[in-house]
């Protein structure tokens, strides 16, 4: 397609009339075979070469013209014409020729007056870009309106008389934005509050907040308590803070910080949460009562002690019968043991230990990174027996003691007579082959059962798994949390072992979960079909993940667990 356009007359602008021009940007728009959108982008990129490598010939006259011949060109017309103006729009921020800018505003303000007065159809979009990219202003157009002997109105001898009685037809027929584009753009001021509560009432909050932050302070003002008063917190709260009307609002931006706050709690992203307090006491005290209220002890203290916050002490414990009530804890899962396993001999017992188990409970963790296109190494893997659960330090063992590792867990994820149960675990594997790709006990693995394939759970995850499957949840909260800190705090732990051992419990119900209900022992035996993989090539993963749930920016779906 562009090498079609160089070899035309587009080569040379300065024999070109406006109308080869158009026909010739037709004939190559219709030769290319690409989507829409590609053959948009390749024409606008050459024809900006095309106008830097004519700058002496008058680009933007030339387009200005185009764009009076280009309702003839019928269902090209409005597509061409955001084609020539965006090309145009880059030309003109590194073009230098001086007359043939002045002559093209000359030639863009008739243009825009023979539009506005009907004579030329273009949509409402256009007329917007022709006084954008050609920086049409009043004196322009009140120019071109003596120059030409425009017959005048009687109520309209100024451009700006003009324009204003041409933005009335606009509101009249509710095209606030083009009305507000105008106005901002020819630097018109009128009834700031009539004109924004006209456009509120039509729910045109794009063209209200455009047109209040052109206005001003008061305006904005004014702005925020009508969204206040129809209930629309969120953007109030926006205005306000890309407004900087704390001053004016400080509870409304008390509330929207403490609302940010509140979705990155339950989204389990702490560390960011913290960071958008910014120091706020208020803030940070509010940061603390999530943490409490999620039962994410730990940081409630770390909050106390870094920020020196007084009175939560008594709170950092919960009762330990209400905090059973609410999520599932070890002894439930009559687990007797969790042992972190950092060195080699400990290593060497866990192994002996698992080899001799049938069914295993496997999960890793990591610390998510909010970076897109980053990940982070594979911090601890967890594999959990009936009454045991042991937690690999990987990022220390493959430091210290890479080849026993290797052997010690092939001997475990290689084994065909030893079922490892994980729930999605594709995202786990994925992320083990990446974090330590020189390994090969991570290469593949023998005799994987997904959970989450059985019970095909389409909300809450693990967590809602087990809630319906055991009656009690899991508690998430740190999921993100920062899987890299040594030694790991006691909740940690805790979550890590949990999200291992409740796969055992859960895989006692797979049998009765899996089989058709109220169908006859024959046809449930017919209808059942097995999940179990018996091998699994790492380097054939797929590359989307399915985990479920909130997941941070990252090269993963999710940081463990």
């Amino acid at each position: 397609m562009q090498t079609t356009i160089s070899k035309h007359a587009f080569f040379n602008l300065s024999h070109v009339s406006p109308l080869v021009f158009l026909y010739l940007l037709r004939e190559c728009y219709a030769y290319g075979t690409c989507k829409a959108s590609v053959k948009f982008r390749a024409l606008q990129q050459q024809l900006y070469l095309v106008f830097l490598n004519n700058s002496q010939a008058g680009p933007a006259t030339l387009m200005a013209h185009c764009i009076y011949l280009l309702p003839i060109f019928e269902s090209y017309c409005d597509g061409f014409c955001h084609l020539v103006l965006s090309a145009l729009r880059r030309f003109l921020k590194v073009g230098n020729n001086g007359g043939d800018v002045l002559k093209a505003k000359v030639c863009a303000a008739k243009l825009f007056l023979d539009i506005i007065g009907g004579s030329l159809i273009h949509e409402e979009g256009v007329q917007i870009k022709i006084v954008q990219v050609f920086d049409v202003n009043l004196s322009d157009i009140d120019k071109v309106m003596c120059d030409l002997s425009v017959k005048r109105n009687p109520k309209a001898d100024t451009a700006k008389e003009v324009i204003q009685q041409y933005v009335s037809k606009l509101i009249e027929l509710q095209s606030y934005m083009t009305a507000v584009d105008l106005l901002t753009h020819f630097s018109i001021r009128q009834s700031g509050e009539s004109f924004l509560l006209k456009m509120m009432e039509c729910r045109q909050w794009k063209a209200a907040e455009k047109w209040a932050t052109y206005m001003g302070k008061p305006t904005l003002c004014l702005l925020v308590q009508e969204y206040v008063g129809q209930k629309l917190l969120k953007p109030a709260y926006d205005v306000i803070k890309k407004n900087n009307l704390r001053q004016e609002f400080p509870e409304l931006y008390h509330q929207g910080k403490e609302s940010s706050l509140k979705k990155l709690a339950e989204k389990g992203v702490w560390e960011i949460a913290e960071a958008r307090a910014n120091g706020d006491r208020q803030l940070l005290e509010y940061l603390v009562y999530l943490a409490m209220e999620a039962g994410y002890f730990e940081k409630v203290e770390e909050l106390c002690d870094r920020y020196s916050l007084k009175g939560f002490l008594n709170f950092k414990e919960p009762e330990p019968n209400l905090l059973h009530q609410r999520y599932l804890n070890l002894q439930e899962l009559f687990i007797e043991d969790v042992f972190w396993i950092d060195e080699v001999n400990s290593l060497r017992d866990a192994i002996c230990y698992l080899e001799e188990c049938k069914v295993v409970g496997i999960d890793c963790e990591w610390k998510p990174n909010y970076e897109k296109g980053r990940s982070s190494k594979v911090s601890i893997m967890q594999i959990a027996s009936e009454k045991k659960v042991y937690i690999f330090d990987l990022i220390k063992l493959y430091e210290d003691v890479p080849g026993v590792l290797d052997e010690c867990l092939a001997r475990i994820l290689h084994s065909p007579s030893i079922l490892k149960l994980g729930y999605n675990f594709q995202c786990d594997v994925k992320q083990l082959a990446h974090s330590y790709g020189e390994l090969k006990c991570f290469k593949h693995f023998d005799m994987l059962l997904d959970i989450q394939n059985v019970f095909k759970e389409p909300r809450g995850g693990l967590s809602g798994l087990a809630e319906k499957i055991l009656g009690t949840g899991l508690n998430k909260t740190r999921r993100n949390s920062n899987w890299e800190q040594r030694p790991l705090s006691h909740y940690q732990l805790e979550y890590a072992a949990l999200d291992a051992a409740v796969l055992l419990h859960i895989f006692r119900h797979v049998g009765s979960h899996s089989q058709p209900a109220g169908a006859p022992d024959g046809h449930a035996k017919i209808e059942w079909k097995s999940h179990i993989v018996s091998h699994m090539d790492s380097l054939k993963m797929p590359r989307k993940d399915t985990k479920t749930g909130e997941e941070p920016d990252g090269g993963t779906d999710r940081p463990g667990g």
